[in-house]
């Protein structure tokens, strides 16, 4: 009788930093002896972009180092090691599988522009023989149960949301065991680095901060539960979400969906369990709502690709941009004439957070006011903000700027905005410091 040859498998880590709910893991441990990980701090990703800033800054590097600390934590209660480098993967995860002898790569499926040449270079850097198997996994609803094929996608958001949630189903959470407990007996000795090691500035925590969270599946979940269970304060995140002031007007969820330390469906299914257990109403509702806007932006990619990045959006619409660099460093610097786009700029800066209420607005006043380049924005929020992800921003900023999934290609009133939302003006005495007032 032949002995079954040992089948090693490695699973990259990318967007997908979670040890529950993780597609790619349980595929691994479930078809494999033995099995490790990777993830690599990029270089490429602290380097600056064409428009002059960091692809990443400080305060998403920390969340990012944070959530790695904790998924090391997480997988070595599963026999896993993660082995951790701030080298570019074609590199490392060539040297990975010969030392270790892997025949599998399991990872998340990307599919915009970036993440797919580094895929596809780290193929090119493997043997024939080695398999990479990659999956869907940061959707709610997966793309094989959705009714429209990526082409036909519906151009308006309503049309999507009514038809997935008419005839698509979200799947149930994907259970991960154990690892084999020997596990290669392998001396891991890679570090995670420090943002001094990445090139960026040590943080000093703000005491305004609305988002005093740490990265790391560990904090989500903690997170989770308080928002949900403990506080119920979900129970009224329809009338509070407009907030602009601490930690609990919002669910804060979106930092930890960005690096896929918490998962979209992991939310959904404690959002149906609180509706179970204690109330349902527009406010659960609209939870999962916000879920389908994020799914939505991730099919608009899907669809159009590179059209995401270009100055015309998916629309191709022409307007007269400018570069003018005055402007845009008044804006990055909270000191353009709008105090309420002051304020949401210099928590940004000082924090790497800002409210949805603040983004529509300095967006908007970025792109229909000062009619600057609306990239050049986008870029400055991937650099910035700890909860950046590439298909919500950019999404975001081509809706705003009427290039993107809205025909009426409005413009938001500021000072409105900020009667509404900012009414007394604690907001902005909050982060002006009463300068303007």
């Amino acid at each position: 009788m032949q002995t079954q040859q040992n089948k090693n498998s490695l699973v990259w880590f990318k967007n997908d930093l979670r040890s529950q709910d993780n597609i790619a893991l349980k595929n691994a441990i479930a078809n494999s002896n033995n099995t490790i990980a990777v993830y690599c701090f990029d270089p490429r990703q602290f380097k600056k972009s064409p428009f002059g800033f960091k692809k990443t800054e400080n305060f998403r590097a920390q969340f990012l180092i944070e959530t790695i600390t904790d998924l090391k934590q997480q997988l070595k209660q599963l026999n896993i090691p993660l082995f951790v480098y701030t080298e570019t993967p074609e590199h490392v995860i060539h040297d990975l599988v010969k030392q270790h002898n892997i025949s599998t790569v399991y990872l998340q499926k990307e599919w915009t522009d970036e993440e797919v040449l580094v895929i596809n270079q780290v193929k090119a850097n493997l043997s024939d023989d080695i398999e990479c198997i990659e999956t869907y996994d940061q959707f709610l609803y997966h793309p094989e149960d959705i009714p429209f094929k990526t082409e036909a996608l519906p151009n308006v958001f309503t049309q999507f949301r009514k038809q997935c949630e008419k005839l698509s189903t979200i799947r149930p959470l994907n259970v991960t065991n154990s690892a084999t407990a020997e596990n290669f007996n392998i001396t891991n000795n890679t570090t995670i680095p420090t943002l001094e090691t990445l090139g960026l500035d040590t943080i000093t925590p703000h005491p305004n901060n609305a988002f005093p969270f740490k990265g790391g599946q560990t904090e989500a979940l903690r997170r989770l539960n308080n928002y949900f269970f403990e506080t119920k304060k979900l129970g009224f995140y329809k009338k509070t979400r407009n907030g602009l002031i601490g930690t609990d007007f919002s669910s804060k969820f979106s930092p930890w969906l960005a690096n896929g330390s918490l998962s979209a469906k992991q939310i959904y299914h404690e959002v149906i369990r609180f509706e179970n257990e204690h109330l349902k109403n527009e406010s659960t509702y609209w939870l999962i709502f916000e879920l389908i806007w994020r799914d939505y932006f991730k099919y608009v990619s899907l669809k159009h690709g590179n059209q995401l990045f270009k100055i015309g959006g998916i629309l191709n619409k022409q307007y007269d941009w400018s570069t003018n660099q005055t402007k845009i460093k008044q804006w990055i610097d909270g000191n353009t004439p709008e105090p309420f786009v002051n304020a949401n700029m210099l928590e940004l800066k000082k924090t790497g957070w800002m409210s949805n209420r603040g983004r529509q607005n300095v967006a908007s006043y970025f792109a229909k006011s000062l009619k600057l380049d609306w990239r050049i924005g986008a870029s400055y929020f991937e650099s910035m903000l700890i909860d950046y992800d590439v298909h919500s921003n950019y999404g975001n900023w081509m809706y705003v700027a009427g290039v993107g999934n809205d025909p009426r290609d409005r413009k938001f009133n500021v000072k409105l905005q900020a009667e509404r939302y900012d009414t007394n003006g604690k907001y902005q005495r909050l982060w002006l410091q009463d300068t303007l007032f």
